[in-house]
Order: structure tokens, then C-alpha cells, then sequence
């Protein structure tokens, strides 16, 4: 029987708790990506445009990544980390060329 993945039972935070956002940007992918690393390390979050949350959130626009408070610091962690890695990995391109 082949397993069915639902995309409806994605992690996300209870939306009567205080969230916080972690991230924001203008691109919708990279968005995306960080959400996968945050889904991937099993921190609940939710991907909203900020256009929609203007009231919370005024003067944003494009993308934000809202996660529970106590999952704040982590997810902030995990993302820096990322860059930083992905900064290393650029420096690394230019040195070989």
C-alpha cells in the first residue's frame, strides 16, 4: 500500500499561542527554504505574507516566518547558522576560481 503524504498535517503552531517572527524577505523562496530548514529540525512554524499582516506586522512586506516564542531563539540560531554556512560556502566558490 503506497503511503500518502498530506499536506494539510504540516507542522504548524497553535495560533492561540504568542508567536514571534524569526524571518522575513522578499522572496517567496527563500521563504521557503528556511521554513524547510525549521520544518526539518521539528520547530513548528507558519509561512504567511505580510501584506496579510499588516496590522501586527506594519511596514513588511513579502514574506515572514512566525514560530512559538519559546522556539524563537532556536529557530534564530538554526537560520543564522544557515547563512553563515551558505557565506561560507560562497567564499569558498570565489577562492577556487
Amino acid at each position: 500500500m503506497a503511503e500518502h503524504t498530506d499536506t494539510t498535517t504540516e507542522q504548524r503552531p497553535n495560533p492561540n499561542e504568542k508567536l514571534v517572527k524569526v524571518f522575513d524577505s522578499e522572496q517567496e523562496s527563500e521563504a521557503m527554504v528556511v521554513k524547510g530548514l525549521l520544518d526539518s529540525e521539528g520547530i513548528e512554524n507558519d509561512l504567511a505574507s505580510a501584506s496579510l499582516l499588516q496590522d501586527a506586522f506594519p511596514g513588511l512586506g513579502g514574506m515572514i516566518i512566525l514560530v512559538r516564542e519559546e522556539d524563537a531563539e532556536k529557530a534564530r540560531a538554526l537560520i543564522a547558522a544557515s547563512r553563515q554556512s551558505a557565506a561560507d560556502q560562497g567564499n569558498d566558490d570565489e577562492t577556487e576560481a
